[in-house]
């Protein structure tokens, strides 16, 4: 497509629109947050989910639904309360590599942000940089593991540092930060303003943007979600992460 920078915006403005509402919930994996209205079950079950997040969307969705009932759907007092003999009923629990075992380790890991660093929002705002969250990724994920952990559970927080788009922790940080009156992302850390934010980048979100000239790198890395960003941005300095809606949705449901 060759579009001039206001047609380009004009164009995935509308598809914002289109795709930023109510029904987008009822096939995104956002639906799993969404049953909870405690800000740190929102956070919980929101971290969780994201962090299972490849792969088939009804997979994804039907395996969070399920472990947010392995957590008696109440995931904020499971991790502050639970007791040894409640983890073990997390044991047989699978997501693709995602297991039983990284599955305990996220639960304690979470208690001890929970318990020791005021919770997820916290790390973020304390990490949070003038231009973007990347380092507050990598900081909450050195957090996260500072608890005695099983290595191969690491691999399932993405370190920007290391080169990794990060993209199903930018996927949470939208669903927390970003704030309209859609319905869709909650919004609910004030700490934290939406132009920090950065979009949750995939196969999808990064043929789309290369088709509209917004990213001609390949590799879908974080410099790649660099690039993306500063195009985004250009577009909407204060929401520039509201386009993941168009691109995902250009992506997915249009097969642009």
């Amino acid at each position: 497509m060759d579009l001039t920078k206001q047609e380009l915006k004009e164009f995935l403005d509308a598809k914002v629109i289109e795709f930023n509402n109510p029904k987008f919930i009822e096939s995104d994996p956002i639906q799993v947050p969404h049953q909870f209205s405690i800000k740190e079950d929102i956070e919980i079950a929101g971290f969780l989910t994201a962090t299972i997040a490849w792969g088939n969307r009804k997979s994804i969705i039907k395996n969070a639904k399920r472990l947010m009932q392995l957590l008696d759907n109440a995931p904020y007092d499971f991790v502050l309360n639970h007791t040894s003999s409640d983890l073990e009923k997390l044991q047989p629990f699978v997501h693709r590599t995602f297991n039983g075992e990284d599955c305990i380790q996220f639960i304690k890991s979470l208690q001890h942000i929970y318990t020791n660093h005021s919770g997820l929002e916290s790390i973020f705002n304390t990490y949070a940089n003038q231009e973007n969250l990347q380092f507050a990724i990598h900081k909450l994920k050195q957090h996260f593991f500072e608890i005695d952990h099983l290595p191969r559970t690491q691999k399932h927080i993405s370190d920007p540092l290391k080169k990794s788009a990060a993209k199903r922790i930018n996927m949470f940080l939208r669903w927390m930060v970003r704030k309209d009156n859609a319905g869709v992302d909650f919004g609910i850390w004030n700490s934290i303003t939406p132009s920090l934010l950065s979009c949750p980048l995939d196969v999808h979100s990064g043929n789309v943007a290369r088709k509209l000239g917004l990213l001609t790198r390949k590799q879908n890395d974080s410099k790649a979600l660099e690039e993306l960003d500063t195009s985004l941005r250009e577009l909407d300095q204060n929401d520039p992460v509201k386009y993941d809606f168009a691109l995902f949705g250009l992506g997915v449901f249009e097969g642009f």
